[in-house]
C-alpha cells in the first residue's frame, strides 16, 4: 500500500468521524434553523485619461492601452453573493461577479465580456464551509478564496474599489478550486494561519496536472492594531527533463491600523525559475527572474464616519537580475511578469461616505513606466498612464 492510499485513507476516516461527530451535535441542538443571507456590492467611475503610455506598457493594468483624452462611466465590479447556514457547522457559500469591462484604443476588450461585448455574470465562488472540523479550524472545499491577500492584506487595504493591492496587480489568485484550511490558534483570533491546494487556474477548469499551493500565518498584537501577516505560494508551470518551469512568491505585510488612522506596508519577491528568455542576436538563453514590489499606504478619518483620505505609492521591479549588458532584450513567459519596465504606482483620494456603505471617492490613478532596456531614450524609456476618477462604491447586505 502506497503513501497516497493510506493518506486517502487516513483522511476518510476523520471526516467520517467528524461527519459522525458533527451529526450528534446537530440533533442535539433542536432550536437551530437553516437561514440564508444575500449580500454583495458595485463599484465602478467616471474616468478621464488625461495622459496615455506612447508604448501601452502595463499588462493587464486597468488603463494599458486607453488612449488620451477617452472619458467613460464604468462598472468596474459587481458581486452579488448568498450564505446559507446548512447546519451548525456546515455553511455554503455562493458568489457571482461580473468585472473589468474595458475596450482599448485598438479594439482589444478584457473583463467579463460576452460575444457582443456585454458585461456578464460567472461563478467567483462556490464553496461549502466545515467550521472547527477540529478545534479552531474550519475546512472549506470548492472555489473560494486564497489566502494570497482576501483574507488578510485586502481588508485591512480597504480601498479594492481604487486599486487592487500590490500582489493582486501581478494576478496572484485572489480565489481558485481547491481545499483550504483557516484556522486560529487562540480564542481571540490574534495568531492563525491559512492553507490551501488548488487548481492555480480561477473559475477555469484545470488545464494540466500541477498545482498551487498557498499558505499564510498572521499574528495581531496591541489589541488588534499592529497586524503582520508572512504569506509564501508555489507552483510547477512544465516540468521536461530540460525544462523546470515554475514561480513561487514570499510576502510580508506590516499594519498599523486604528477607526481613525492606518499605515501599512506590503512587499513580495516573486521567483520565476526559468521564466526568462535573454536574447542576444541569436542566442536564446532560459534563465530565471526575481521579481520585486513594495507598497506602502496611508489612510485615515477627517470627519468621522463621513469623510476620508488615502494615499498610496507602489515600486515593482520585474526582474532585480536584468543586465542590459548580458541580453538587448528579454522575453517574458508568464504574461504578468513582462521583464523590460519598471512601474511606479500612485494613488490618492478622498472617501465621502453619506450614509453608510454609500461611498464617493474622487482619486487620481498614475503608473509610470521605465525601460530596463539600455540605448532608450524621451517616452520610449520613460512615460505614463495618468487618469483622474470619481469612484462610486456602494454595499448591499
Amino acid at each position: 500500500m502506497n503513501n497516497t492510499i493510506r493518506f486517502c485513507i487516513t483522511f476518510s476516516v476523520l471526516l467520517f468521524t467528524q461527519f459522525a461527530i458533527a451529526q450528534d451535535k446537530s440533533k442535539a441542538d433542536s432550536s437551530f434553523k437553516p437561514s440564508g443571507k444575500l449580500w454583495g456590492y458595485t463599484f465602478g467611475d467616471y474616468y478621464y485619461k488625461a495622459h496615455s503610455d506612447s508604448l501601452n506598457r502595463g499588462g493587464g493594468n486597468q488603463y494599458t492601452g486607453i488612449e488620451k483624452g477617452r472619458n467613460a462611466f464604468q462598472i468596474r465590479r459587481v458581486y452579488l453573493g448568498y450564505t446559507y447556514d446548512i447546519a451548525p457547522k456546515f455553511t455554503a457559500e455562493l458568489l457571482l461577479a461580473a468585472e473589468d469591462n474595458i475596450t482599448t484604443s485598438t479594439g482589444i476588450t478584457s473583463g467579463d465580456l460576452l460575444a457582443d461585448n456585454k458585461l456578464s455574470l460567472y461563478i467567483k465562488l462556490a464553496n461549502l464551509r466545515w467550521k472547527n472540523i477540529w478545534k479552531g479550524t474550519d475546512l472549506s472545499v470548492g472555489q473560494v478564496a486564497t489566502p494570497a491577500f482576501p483574507l488578510v492584506t485586502e481588508p485591512i487595504w480597504g480601498y479594492r474599489a481604487v486599486e487592487r493591492t500590490v500582489a493582486d496587480i501581478r494576478r496572484t489568485p485572489s480565489f481558485d478550486l481547491g481545499a483550504a484550511l483557516q484556522g486560529k490558534f487562540d480564542s481571540n483570533g490574534n495568531f492563525g494561519y491559512n492553507l490551501m491546494v488548488g487548481n492555480g487556474t480561477g473559475a477555469k477548469p484545470e488545464n494540466d496536472k500541477f498545482k498551487w499551493f498557498y499558505g499564510d500565518v498572521f499574528a495581531k498584537f496591541l489589541d488588534k492594531r499592529v497586524v503582520v501577516d508572512v504569506y509564501a505560494d508555489y507552483q510547477r508551470l512544465n516540468a521536461t527533463a530540460t525544462w523546470h518551469h515554475s514561480r513561487h512568491m514570499i510576502k510580508g505585510f506590516l499594519a498599523y491600523t486604528t477607526p481613525a488612522f492606518t499605515v501599512g506596508v506590503e512587499a513580495f519577491i516573486n521567483h520565476g525559475q526559468n521564466d526568462v528568455v535573454g536574447v542576444k542576436t541569436l542566442q536564446r538563453d532560459t534563465i530565471s527572474a526575481n521579481a520585486k514590489a513594495v507598497s506602502a499606504y496611508v489612510k485615515g478619518s477627517i470627519v468621522k464616519d463621513k469623510l476620508g483620505f488615502f494615499t498610496r505609492m507602489d515600486n515593482y521591479n520585474p526582474d532585480v537580475n536584468y543586465d542590459s549588458n548580458l541580453y538587448s532584450s528579454y522575453k517574458g513567459l508568464t504574461g504578468n511578469y513582462e521583464p523590460n519596465n519598471k512601474e511606479l504606482f500612485f494613488t490618492a483620494g478622498l472617501d465621502f461616505t453619506p450614509v453608510k456603505n454609500v461611498h464617493f471617492i474622487p482619486n487620481v490613478w498614475y503608473n509610470r513606466y521605465t525601460s530596463n532596456e539600455s540605448g532608450l531614450s524621451g517616452s520610449a524609456y520613460r512615460d505614463h498612464d495618468l487618469v483622474y476618477r470619481l469612484t462610486f462604491y456602494y454595499v448591499y447586505r
